[in-house]
């Protein structure tokens, strides 16, 4: 995994005083943390309807002291802004273009060093989708790492990071139980999320 802002000394700790500070200042509450028998993980980020999850996430990350990572498409990191999105925890996402994403990102996973974790958008747009992508789901499977269900409330200014799930294989079943959790949580554009 590519060197990012979160693993930046100096500037990772004045953002994170500027994102506790901001997100205080506007009436966020952010909860959880990472269970500490694990290193590596796989976060959900759901709902995603809005391009302001992206910054909204980052000072959440900052707050919580994660080091993420996170899949956007291909256009964000067009010039002039792809170095910045790569170093703001960006790995670039080809939709057009069939590759074995899943495999590439657990493996990714399963190398890199230290306290590491991955943020997927199981919508895969921000627009209305009636079905999740799993993609999210068979990386934590193949790199055999828990999945983190994290959140983000616009309604009533809530964020960060809920129960552990461990994938058991039954996709069907699992994605039950992983939906149902998102059913309390309103995104930005709260219409635009389905969680059935």
């Amino acid at each position: 995994m590519h060197r990012t802002i979160f693993s930046t000394p100096i500037v990772n700790t004045l953002l994170r005083a500027f994102s506790i500070g901001f997100l205080k200042l506007n009436g966020w509450k952010i909860e959880g943390s990472l269970p500490s028998e694990h290193s590596k993980f796989v976060l959900i980020a759901a709902p995603h309807t809005s391009n302001w999850d992206l910054p909204y996430t980052l000072m959440v990350a900052f707050a919580l002291r994660l080091n993420i990572y996170w899949m956007g498409k291909r256009q964000l990191f067009r010039w002039p802004f792809g170095g910045l999105m790569r170093w703001l925890g960006g790995v670039e996402v080809n939709r057009e273009q069939s590759s074995n994403l899943v495999t590439a990102a657990a493996q990714a996973l399963v190398a890199a060093e230290g306290s590491v974790q991955l943020i997927v958008p199981p919508e895969g747009t921000r627009s209305k989708t009636r079905y999740w992508k799993t993609g999210f789901y068979w990386i934590a499977h193949t790199a055999q790492v828990p999945i983190v269900l994290a959140y983000m409330d616009y309604e009533r200014k809530l964020s960060g990071l809920g129960p552990v799930f461990t994938p058991t294989g039954d996709i069907e079943a699992d994605m039950i139980t992983i939906k149902a959790f998102y059913a309390q949580f309103k995104g930005k554009n709260w219409h635009q999320f389905d969680h059935e």
